[in-house]
Protein backbone atom coordinates (compact mmCIF):
# COMPACT_ATOMS: atom_id res chain seq x y z
CA UNK A 1 0.00 0.00 0.00
CA UNK A 2 1.05 3.40 -0.98
CA UNK A 3 0.09 7.11 -1.20
CA UNK A 4 -0.97 9.30 -3.57
CA UNK A 5 0.37 12.87 -3.81
CA UNK A 6 -2.29 14.45 -1.21
CA UNK A 7 -0.67 11.53 1.38
CA UNK A 8 -3.96 9.38 1.01
CA UNK A 9 -3.40 5.53 0.97
CA UNK A 10 -3.47 3.63 -2.51
CA UNK A 11 -3.40 0.45 -3.21
CA UNK A 12 -0.54 -0.37 -5.22
CA UNK A 13 -2.40 -3.23 -7.37
CA UNK A 14 -5.60 -1.23 -7.63
CA UNK A 15 -6.21 -0.81 -11.49
CA UNK A 16 -8.59 1.68 -13.75
CA UNK A 17 -10.74 -1.43 -13.93
CA UNK A 18 -11.99 -0.78 -17.88
CA UNK A 19 -14.29 -2.79 -19.49
CA UNK A 20 -12.02 -4.58 -21.79
CA UNK A 21 -8.58 -3.44 -23.00
CA UNK A 22 -8.84 -0.92 -25.64
CA UNK A 23 -6.99 -2.58 -28.51
CA UNK A 24 -9.60 -5.50 -28.39
CA UNK A 25 -12.31 -3.10 -28.61
CA UNK A 26 -10.91 -1.29 -31.97
CA UNK A 27 -9.83 -4.99 -33.35
CA UNK A 28 -13.41 -6.35 -32.68
CA UNK A 29 -15.26 -3.05 -34.05
CA UNK A 30 -13.07 -3.19 -37.66
CA UNK A 31 -13.46 -7.39 -37.72
CA UNK A 32 -17.61 -6.35 -36.89
CA UNK A 33 -17.69 -3.55 -39.53
CA UNK A 34 -15.99 -5.81 -42.26
CA UNK A 35 -18.40 -9.05 -41.55
CA UNK A 36 -21.49 -6.68 -41.89
CA UNK A 37 -19.71 -5.10 -45.41
CA UNK A 38 -19.70 -8.91 -46.60
CA UNK A 39 -23.28 -9.89 -45.54
CA UNK A 40 -24.99 -6.65 -45.74
CA UNK A 41 -23.17 -4.70 -48.53
CA UNK A 42 -24.00 -0.49 -48.57
CA UNK A 43 -22.55 2.32 -50.83
CA UNK A 44 -19.59 3.86 -49.57
CA UNK A 45 -20.85 7.32 -48.71
CA UNK A 46 -17.48 9.22 -49.22
CA UNK A 47 -16.16 10.32 -52.64
CA UNK A 48 -13.37 9.64 -54.43
CA UNK A 49 -11.16 6.79 -56.23
CA UNK A 50 -9.77 4.02 -54.68
CA UNK A 51 -6.52 5.56 -55.11
CA UNK A 52 -7.43 9.05 -52.98
CA UNK A 53 -9.46 6.24 -50.37
CA UNK A 54 -6.23 4.32 -50.05
CA UNK A 55 -3.89 7.06 -49.58
CA UNK A 56 -6.16 9.42 -47.44
CA UNK A 57 -6.30 6.01 -45.35
CA UNK A 58 -2.91 5.57 -45.62
CA UNK A 59 -1.85 8.66 -44.42
CA UNK A 60 -4.37 8.26 -41.07
CA UNK A 61 -2.89 5.29 -40.27
CA UNK A 62 0.21 6.22 -40.47
CA UNK A 63 -0.51 9.55 -38.12
CA UNK A 64 -2.53 6.95 -35.87
CA UNK A 65 0.13 4.87 -35.32
CA UNK A 66 2.78 7.89 -34.85
CA UNK A 67 0.51 9.34 -32.04
CA UNK A 68 0.24 6.13 -30.70
CA UNK A 69 3.82 5.18 -30.70
CA UNK A 70 4.53 8.50 -29.26
CA UNK A 71 2.42 7.68 -26.08
CA UNK A 72 3.97 4.62 -25.46
CA UNK A 73 7.31 5.63 -25.70
CA UNK A 74 6.73 8.36 -23.11
CA UNK A 75 5.07 5.97 -20.68
CA UNK A 76 8.09 3.30 -21.12
CA UNK A 77 10.13 6.69 -20.60
CA UNK A 78 8.04 7.32 -17.26
CA UNK A 79 8.60 3.76 -16.09
CA UNK A 80 4.75 3.06 -16.15
CA UNK A 81 2.81 0.70 -17.96
CA UNK A 82 0.47 0.87 -20.72
CA UNK A 83 -1.92 -1.83 -20.46
CA UNK A 84 -4.61 -0.85 -18.25
CA UNK A 85 -4.62 -3.98 -16.39
CA UNK A 86 -1.77 -3.17 -14.54
CA UNK A 87 -1.32 -0.41 -11.65
CA UNK A 88 -0.14 3.14 -13.19
CA UNK A 89 3.07 3.99 -11.44
CA UNK A 90 3.58 7.40 -12.58
CA UNK A 91 1.26 10.12 -14.28
CA UNK A 92 2.44 11.12 -17.87
CA UNK A 93 2.10 15.02 -18.30
CA UNK A 94 5.17 15.74 -20.63
CA UNK A 95 5.46 15.36 -23.86
CA UNK A 96 2.71 14.42 -26.34
CA UNK A 97 1.05 14.08 -22.95
CA UNK A 98 1.57 18.05 -22.52
CA UNK A 99 -0.64 17.81 -25.78
CA UNK A 100 -3.65 15.25 -25.27
CA UNK A 101 -4.48 13.32 -22.25
CA UNK A 102 -5.04 10.45 -24.64
CA UNK A 103 -2.68 10.07 -27.47
CA UNK A 104 -2.93 6.46 -27.93
CA UNK A 105 -6.56 6.09 -27.95
CA UNK A 106 -6.39 9.55 -30.49
CA UNK A 107 -4.28 7.06 -32.71
CA UNK A 108 -5.94 4.17 -32.17
CA UNK A 109 -8.91 6.71 -33.61
CA UNK A 110 -7.02 7.35 -36.48
CA UNK A 111 -6.15 3.86 -37.25
CA UNK A 112 -9.48 3.13 -36.94
CA UNK A 113 -10.64 5.84 -39.46
CA UNK A 114 -7.92 4.93 -41.66
CA UNK A 115 -8.60 1.80 -42.12
CA UNK A 116 -12.55 2.19 -42.55
CA UNK A 117 -11.39 4.79 -45.23
CA UNK A 118 -8.93 2.07 -47.15
CA UNK A 119 -11.39 -0.22 -47.18
CA UNK A 120 -14.10 1.67 -48.28
CA UNK A 121 -16.13 0.28 -45.47
CA UNK A 122 -19.21 1.92 -44.56
CA UNK A 123 -19.99 0.05 -41.82
CA UNK A 124 -16.37 0.50 -39.95
CA UNK A 125 -17.25 4.09 -40.21
CA UNK A 126 -20.70 3.91 -39.39
CA UNK A 127 -19.64 1.90 -36.12
CA UNK A 128 -17.35 4.61 -34.70
CA UNK A 129 -19.71 6.18 -32.99
CA UNK A 130 -20.79 3.20 -30.93
CA UNK A 131 -17.42 2.74 -29.98
CA UNK A 132 -16.93 6.13 -29.30
CA UNK A 133 -19.04 6.02 -26.54
CA UNK A 134 -17.78 2.53 -25.37
CA UNK A 135 -14.10 4.05 -25.21
CA UNK A 136 -15.22 7.46 -23.45
CA UNK A 137 -17.74 5.49 -20.82
CA UNK A 138 -16.31 2.04 -20.67
CA UNK A 139 -12.33 3.21 -20.57
CA UNK A 140 -11.13 6.49 -20.40
CA UNK A 141 -14.03 7.43 -17.70
CA UNK A 142 -12.92 4.57 -15.37
CA UNK A 143 -9.02 5.70 -16.12
CA UNK A 144 -9.98 9.09 -15.56
CA UNK A 145 -11.38 8.15 -11.77
CA UNK A 146 -8.83 5.62 -11.14
CA UNK A 147 -6.14 8.48 -12.01
CA UNK A 148 -8.03 10.85 -9.75
CA UNK A 149 -7.84 8.29 -7.06
CA UNK A 150 -4.60 7.35 -7.52
CA UNK A 151 -2.46 11.22 -7.97
CA UNK A 152 -5.39 13.43 -6.50
CA UNK A 153 -4.56 17.46 -7.01
CA UNK A 154 -1.82 16.40 -9.61
CA UNK A 155 -3.98 14.66 -11.64
CA UNK A 156 -6.61 17.60 -11.00
CA UNK A 157 -4.20 19.91 -12.55
CA UNK A 158 -3.33 18.09 -15.06
CA UNK A 159 -6.68 17.10 -16.09
CA UNK A 160 -7.30 21.05 -16.55
CA UNK A 161 -4.50 22.02 -18.16
CA UNK A 162 -4.43 19.25 -20.93
CA UNK A 163 -7.53 18.64 -23.18
CA UNK A 164 -8.93 14.86 -22.97
CA UNK A 165 -8.51 14.78 -27.05
CA UNK A 166 -7.74 17.40 -29.17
Amino acid sequence: MGTDTDGRPVNDAETAGVIARPPFLFLGAVLLGLVWDFLLPLPFPVPGSDPVHWIIGSALILGGLTLAVAGIRNFSRAGTPVEGYKPTRALVSAGIHGRTRNPIYLGMFLIYGGIGLAAQSPWVLMITVPLAIIIRYGVVAREEAYLERRFGDAYRDYRHRVRRWL
